[in-house]
């Protein structure tokens, strides 16, 4: 009887957790990563070449995606909206694509209306890899001086209270 019993509070304690480690909630900060100076990286943008420290001073929503990801079609339209309510507070959403195929990736823009920057990392999805992205979207908040603020992994609801009130937060920094 007495194993039966320790046996049984070793599966629900492994439950438990698993059920931690799998919680989505668990991975949306990444302590380990706030803090930590955003890595700097060329990209075009307008036909000229520009870097991510060009942003220095802005708060930076860095969106990793990719138009054959279901999650990044489905939060393009709420990210759009994000740009609008943060441009005149001096943020700006960064959008960083993977495809490797160009016309879908213009397609993507242009089927979804995107009025955020974007950036196509083709081939080598060399920043993708250097952030250590591994799940498409991927988000990272990237405060006005440089440094990441906290990483979000999946689809978001951008006008949630929750990441509204982080995002202003980053906003009212001066």
């Amino acid at each position: 009887m007495k194993h039966k019993i320790l046996g049984a509070i070793g599966l629900i304690a492994a439950g438990g957790l698993l059920c931690l480690f799998a919680f989505p909630s668990y991975r949306q900060g990444e302590a380990s990563i706030a803090g930590s100076k955003a890595r700097d990286f060329a990209l075009e943008w307008n036909g000229r070449t520009a870097h991510l420290s060009d942003l220095r001073g802005k708060v930076v929503v860095l969106n990793f995606w990719a138009s054959w990801c279901p999650p990044c079609l489905d939060e393009t339209p709420s990210l759009n909206r994000l740009q609008e309510q943060i441009a005149s507070k001096g943020g700006v959403v960064l959008g960083v694509s993977e495809d490797e195929d160009n016309a879908a990736f213009a397609k993507f823009l242009v089927d979804q209306h995107v009025i955020f920057p974007t950036y196509r990392d083709p081939v080598a999805k060399k920043i993708a890899q250097e952030y250590g992205t591994e799940m498409y979207p991927e988000t990272y908040f990237i405060a006005r001086d440089g440094r990441i603020a906290r990483k979000i992994v999946g689809a978001q609801d951008w006008q949630s209270p929750e990441l509204v009130a982080s995002l202003d937060a980053l906003l009212d920094q001066k």
